[in-house]
């Protein structure tokens, strides 16, 4: 059973943290997919995404309304950042910093899951 992602209707994190990553994620870099002119250098060996290191925080990739309907224009070249990161359970983990950004947004918390997607609780006779 595969959970339906409320990601789309959110883009909190997108419009809350800063999206570091090694800079040799951007096309800049032979193996790199990231548009560079959608970043900005943060050390010799860090970039974010524009946006993301400012306040207030949108990561300039975020297309759409928080809270909303939202999407990633680049989404299958999105940092390797944006591919860790978890929505609150998603494959029945927590996560608090993705709640915490729901919070910054005024919207609601998700549900946790701490038994998993699809799992049958057992019920003992």
């Amino acid at each position: 059973m595969s959970q339906a992602s409320p990601c789309l209707n959110c883009g909190a994190c997108c419009a809350t943290f800063r999206v570091s990553f090694y800079w040799a994620e951007t096309d800049a870099a032979p193996e790199g997919s990231i548009p560079q002119h959608l970043t900005e250098q943060v050390t010799p060996h860090i970039s974010c995404m524009r946006g993301t290191n400012q306040k207030p925080t949108r990561c300039v990739a975020l297309l759409g309304e928080v809270g909303e309907a939202v999407r990633c224009s680049i989404y299958e070249k999105r940092s390797s950042t944006c591919r860790e990161f978890i929505w609150h359970g998603e494959n029945g983990q927590d996560n608090l910093d993705c709640q915490r950004a729901r919070a910054a947004h005024g919207l609601p918390p998700l549900p946790s899951n701490p038994q998993g997607p699809g799992l049958i609780p057992i019920i003992a006779a």
